[in-house]
């Protein structure tokens, strides 16, 4: 009966023929891989720390501190900045761990059975952004919320907490997870551009951490006219309330943010076909 049952199943592959590679496919496999590599849940481990942690111990310090702080300090004092001070660190790890997403695959020579299994190769490069960008975005924004609330009721013990129905903050809120999701996404252009991890993490923390401070040093008509427009600048406008002159509209913010990650996505997909593996 085994015999019948093993040949009646090659009958039934010779008749299917070969499995058609399609973009539902690919993501599938995609989103194994994801899950299948250590440095995904550290990566994220790493993002949740430090938006969950940092927020929670600057308001902590608000709090304790507050009634010793001069004047101009308070006044200068941003209850939804320092609750989301975490974002400014989480935007590394998310942002290495876009790298890490197509580069590992190259350190590793699996990038050449991925590219065997789907020849076409574009296909590759969507399914990886569909699946970080997914994953990306449903674990940020929970721990948005989380570290929203907790740091709040941390500030409520000196009354100088902020209603989550305060204009803006629900946008702020929902922005700073698509904030830390496009740059994860810009992370994986670089990587797929470059096809080094260290290449492609220091590609990210030049743009996002270097160039800033290096544009602050010209002239202020230049560097006020450039310094909106920069990456992390540009999309940092879409979570604050309380933004810094000169920058950019929350909105019109986020789409130049987006548009970076995009000509990076865009020019990793002309190399991906012109190269090879």
């Amino acid at each position: 009966m085994s015999a019948v049952s093993a040949e009646m199943d090659a009958v039934g592959v010779r008749n299917r023929g070969p499995m058609r590679v399609t973009q539902l496919r690919v993501i599938r496999s995609e989103l194994t891989k994801l899950r299948s590599v250590r440095s995904t849940y550290w990566s994220l481990f790493a993002t949740l720390l430090f938006i969950i942690g940092i927020g929670i111990l600057v308001c902590v310090i608000f709090n304790a501190r507050w009634p010793h702080l001069a004047p101009h300090e308070r006044a200068d004092f941003k209850p939804l900045r320092a609750n989301l001070a975490g974002v400014n660190f989480a935007q590394l790890a998310i942002g290495v761990l876009g790298v890490l997403v197509i580069t590992a695959e190259y350190s590793t020579g699996m990038i050449r059975a991925t590219f065997s299994a789907v020849p076409k190769r574009l296909p590759v490069l969507w399914g990886k952004t569909i699946v970080f960008a997914t994953v990306a975005f449903a674990l940020t924004l929970p721990a948005i919320f989380i570290v929203f609330f907790a740091g709040q009721a941390i500030l409520s013990g000196q009354h100088i907490n902020i209603s989550i129905s305060h204009p803006g903050v629900i946008r702020a809120l929902i922005g700073a997870a698509l904030f830390l999701m496009v740059m994860g996404v810009f992370g994986l252009g670089l990587g797929a551009i470059l096809r080094s991890t260290a290449g492609g993490i220091s590609a990210l923390a030049a743009i996002v951490f270097v160039l800033p401070p290096i544009i602050s040093l010209f002239p202020s008509s230049f560097s006020n006219s450039v310094d909106p427009y920069l990456p992390s600048n540009a999309g940092g406008a879409v979570w604050t309330i309380t933004p810094d002159p000169n920058t950019l509209a929350p909105w019109a913010g986020f789409g130049v943010f987006c548009a970076y990650a995009a000509v990076a996505l865009a020019i990793a997909a002309v190399l991906l076909v012109r190269r090879d593996t």
